[in-house]
């Protein structure tokens, strides 16, 4: 695994093998990223990478210079592996948070630029995260959501549902205020 661009281009990163993730390829990545770069922009921005794994998200939006980044993720090992390349690469500005993803997004009180969602393929309820994230008005004016998810699914009956976009088997899936 590697971070793309940015200030900390080219770092590869080796997570533990025994993590429970599926991690975005990097020809998705670089694709999405690719797409938020140039719609959105991404420097100053405040962004939230939920279902963080291997922190892989996060990283890249703190390396592309977002102001300030907080991955959340309920397995102590993805956790204790995030903290420790925050520290090994002095990635400041990033927050890491061990939490149940749902439980975050009902207690959040913060407003975020890009909220990035990469749940398990198969989580029921899922699409949850879409209801919560509007429900708590959680992203800032002109904020966008991405959820990650397989061919199989289909978000395009939320309101707020802009597109989905397609690399190989990699489905992201854009929300807009």
């Amino acid at each position: 695994m590697r971070i793309i661009s940015g200030i900390l281009k080219a770092r590869r990163i080796n997570p533990p093998k025994n993590l429970p993730v599926r991690p975005t390829t990097d020809m998705a990545k670089e694709a999405l990223f690719n797409v938020l770069h140039n719609q959105y922009g991404l420097e100053s921005m405040v962004a939230l990478d939920l279902f963080s794994g291997t922190g892989s998200i996060a990283f890249e939006f703190y390396s592309r210079e977002c102001e300030q980044v907080t991955a959340v993720d309920q397995n102590n090992k993805c956790i204790r592996f995030i903290r420790s390349t925050k520290e090994n690469l002095k990635m400041d500005s990033l927050e890491v948070v061990q939490a149940n993803c749902f439980s975050f997004l009902k207690s959040a009180w913060k407003k975020y630029d890009i909220i990035f969602a990469d749940p398990p393929y198969d989580m029921p309820d899922f699409e949850k995260i879409v209801e919560l994230v509007f429900e708590r008005n959680l992203l800032n004016p002109e904020g966008v959501l991405i959820v990650e998810h397989s061919k199989d699914t289909n978000l395009s009956h939320f309101p707020a549902y802009v597109s989905t976009r397609n690399y190989g088997s990699v489905h992201f899936s854009f929300f807009e205020v």
